[in-house]
């Protein structure tokens, strides 16, 4: 696909566009190549952070939907700095007019962790304006869902709201036996 082009799978609403995120989620992104490697760095960094709390979990037997939530996060770093690692090494630049070619005679665009992360499902789902009364924003075109996103970033995104929404049962308090220190006071 070109940049920019899309197939409709339900009309309006469910959407296949491609396009290539340079950085960070929602289209952020640190300046430069400097700044491309920091963030690939640092995702790398995350990756080890989140298989060491996962292998902790694991080893002490944590919530078993906690450690599956976590998984998921695991997962979607990995499919994103995977993309971001290799896409840009195996990949010609995708262009408004031309689609990218797989291991061109060239080489790829980008060299190792520079590359960009494809980002490709688009759910528009409300569209419409905002009133004129409202501060800032009145009368522009708003969208709801906006983002375009790829389904690493749709794992992390569902295994932090899990965890969220989980969280009484994952992180239950332990409260002390009173048995035990009432014995321990009558014993004085």
């Amino acid at each position: 696909m070109t940049l920019g082009q899309e197939f409709h799978l339900i009309k309006d609403r469910v959407i296949i566009h491609f396009t290539e995120n340079n950085g960070m989620a929602f289209g952020l992104e640190l300046g430069g190549e400097a700044g491309k490697l920091t963030l690939s760095l640092f995702r790398i960094l995350a990756i080890f952070a989140i298989a060491y709390g996962l292998f902790y979990m694991i080893r002490n037997k944590y919530h078993r939907g906690l450690i599956l939530n976590v998984s998921l996060i695991f997962a979607g770093a990995m499919g994103n700095i995977i993309d971001s690692a290799f896409y840009g090494v195996i990949f010609s630049e995708s262009t408004w007019y031309n689609k990218a070619q797989l291991f061109p005679a060239e080489g790829g665009y980008s060299s190792f962790l520079h590359g960009k992360v494809v980002d490709m499902f688009y759910f528009p789902i409300i569209n419409g304006n905002f009133p004129d009364w409202l501060p800032i924003w009145g009368g522009q075109d708003f969208t709801f869902f906006r983002p375009v996103f790829n389904l690493a970033d749709a794992a992390i995104s569902v295994g932090v709201i899990l965890i969220l929404l989980g969280q009484k049962r994952y992180f239950k308090e332990e409260i002390p036996e009173t048995s035990n220190l009432h014995n321990e006071i009558v014993e004085e």
